[in-house]
């Protein structure tokens, strides 16, 4: 980040500029400012790949005191930035992979209900179900649901989030039970599994369940 002042902040980013000339290499930092792009020059770099020359570049960055780390709002949980813009993104619904799946299944001519909850009385809610089926879908975020791939544990309070995820991860177990004792199907994807799959894994489920070669609504 770079400091605009008066508590302002932009994001920065490294260019490189290759002279076809001379066949040397200049590394400039640039930033967003009010419709404007400034840069300021970093020097010449002359690593042989290009992620080298980009680590020396934010190095000499870092080193001139162009770059600063946004502090995080007082009341934020998060141990970087980074970590916040990723519980930011992690929406309750209407999550970019819904958004995704939900799309390829109306492509395939499927018609369903989202956001909704499977049993009557019982506040538990899926991200696309299918009533008449009795198909309920869950398109879990890594953070929250605690993947095991992707999860990165923090480390500001980070005895609170261990149970706050261990928490969800009970929940989406106890959310299983209810929902099969019910007669239901529960799929659950992660958010990082292809969509394409996942549509054609749902497909095939109701292909199953409807006892067709074909689905029809």
């Amino acid at each position: 980040m770079v400091a605009l002042g008066d508590g302002r902040f932009a994001r920065a980013s490294v260019a490189l500029k290759l002279y076809k000339r001379t066949r040397r290499i200049r590394a400039v930092l640039r930033w967003s400012d009010a419709g404007k792009s400034p840069e300021i020059y970093l020097g010449e770099v002359s690593h042989s790949t290009r992620l080298a020359n980009l680590r020396e570049a934010w190095q000499r960055a870092w080193e001139k005191g162009l770059l600063t780390e946004e502090s995080l709002p007082p009341s934020s949980k998060a141990s970087s930035r980074e970590v916040r813009a990723v519980m930011l993104a992690n929406r309750g619904r209407d999550t970019k992979p819904e958004m995704a799946l939900r799309s390829l299944l109306h492509a395939k001519g499927l018609r369903y209900r989202v956001d909704a909850s499977p049993l009557k009385g019982v506040r538990r809610r899926a991200d696309v179900i299918f009533p008449k089926d009795k198909v309920a879908i869950f398109v879990d975020g890594c953070f929250w649901h605690g993947c095991s791939q992707h999860l990165r544990p923090a480390k500001k309070n980070a005895e609170a989030w261990a149970a706050k995820i261990e928490g969800n991860k009970v929940r989406d177990a106890d959310t299983n039970e209810l929902l099969r004792a019910a007669g239901w199907t529960v799929i659950r994807f992660w958010e990082h599994e292809d969509s394409k799959r996942a549509a054609d894994t749902v497909e095939q489920v109701l292909r199953r369940l409807r006892g067709k070669g074909e689905i029809s609504n």
